[in-house]
């Protein structure tokens, strides 16, 4: 599409004068280039003009729009959008634009608490981890002796293999009519919410086959065998006068966080996470908040511990972890898959969106489950 500028007074008279000298039969070569010129001059003037002021009021929409709420393409996502709307839906074995990708991971991350913690990587196509044992990175020795293999020996490196996580969705035919911005707003959400959801129960129940290991997960050192996790006690969170009870039921928990698999301490202060249902999360709250002396109510753990919400985690069930010391990543690009005859009798279009993904416990004591056992005395009712 040609840009559309507005011909000002100079333009048209420069234009003009090209005119009149290019049907002028007796005009001479320097007349006419000194013509063209101030017409090429005055037409680069009004066209630079135009452009600058166009892109002006772009930047300004799309910040006013952003501003607002509204989700702004950028140049690529609106040509693959764009794409997928002239074609009539989206291709087969399409790889969603990059910006889209970091998208979806951002919304995984900042929507969902538990992904959050986790700490939930985009490894691209990296396939390994490297750790390092923070109380092994320094070494005392001579002034001139040598520290490469003492430092060494402080750095490992595992592999992670990459298992396919694949989402279903449906995108209806009368979402490509309403524009590119719609549609990748609508696939964005519709991979995020699927994906999430499995991410979730992998995370939390994996049972190592296909799947991740989960965090409700054992794994024999000796066999592989993946079992669940036993209890490792009951939280009551009874009420008491200065909260005794509740800060000596979690520092049991701490406490047993506090040292590996292999016995070895490691620092739990402002890490460990407490994983709850929705349906235990009222009664879990409810016996840790309290009323400030100005009026505000409070809910808090002791020990700093952080309170997330999932379904996956079965009702009457608290599972506490280690932030840092579970791997969940996912890796590579989404890529689409069109299924259109599935759903043509319903006017939509059956995709599949699928991502590579893994995750795993560093060890048995990354996480440990506890049992609930909160109990509230009747109410009487007055008579």
């Amino acid at each position: 599409m040609t840009i559309k500028f507005n011909k000002s007074k100079a333009f048209n008279e420069a234009k003009e004068k090209f005119t009149s000298v290019l049907s002028n039969t007796g005009a001479t070569e320097a007349e006419q280039t000194e013509a063209f010129q101030n017409y090429f001059d005055a037409l680069q003037t009004e066209v630079v003009n135009t452009v600058r002021s166009q892109v002006n009021d772009e930047m300004i929409d799309r910040s006013i729009m952003q501003n607002r709420g509204q989700n702004v393409l950028t140049s690529e996502e609106t040509r693959f959008f764009n794409a997928a709307i002239e074609k009539g839906g989206l291709d087969d074995e399409q790889i969603l634009p990059v910006t889209t990708q970091e998208r979806i991971f951002e919304d995984l991350t900042s929507e969902h608490p538990l992904l959050e913690a986790l700490g939930l990587q985009d490894l691209g196509a990296v396939t390994r981890y490297i750790y390092s044992d923070a109380e092994k990175n320094f070494v005392w020795g001579e002034l001139f002796g040598g520290i490469a293999g003492q430092i060494a020996a402080s750095f490992r490196e595992e592999q992670i293999s990459q298992l396919k996580l694949t989402a279903f969705a449906v995108l209806p035919n009368d979402m490509i009519e309403l524009g590119p911005v719609w549609v990748e707003r609508f696939v964005r959400t519709v991979a995020v919410e699927t994906i999430s959801v499995g991410l979730e129960y992998g995370f939390v129940n994996g049972n190592g086959q296909s799947q991740p290991i989960g965090l409700m997960k054992d794994k024999n050192p000796e066999t592989g065998a993946i079992t669940d996790k036993s209890s490792s006690g009951k939280l009551t969170f009874a009420p008491s006068e200065k909260g005794e009870v509740v800060a000596g039921e979690l520092y049991q928990v701490v406490n047993a966080l506090s040292t590996d698999a292999e016995g070895k301490s490691r620092k739990v202060n402002n890490r460990v996470i407490m994983v709850i249902n929705p349906i235990d999360s009222i009664a879990v709250s409810f016996r840790n908040t309290i009323q400030t002396p100005n009026g505000q109510w409070v809910t808090a753990l002791p020990y700093n511990i952080q309170t997330v919400e999932s379904e996956e985690i079965p009702v009457g069930k608290a599972l506490f972890f280690v932030k840092g010391q579970y791997l969940a990543a996912v890796a590579g690009g989404y890529k689409l898959k069109k299924f259109d005859q599935t759903l043509a009798m319903e006017d939509a279009t059956l995709f599949t969106i699928k991502q590579f993904a893994n995750g795993k416990p560093k060890d048995n004591k990354t996480a440990l489950v506890y049992d609930l056992d909160i109990s509230f005395a009747p109410v009487t009712p007055e008579v």
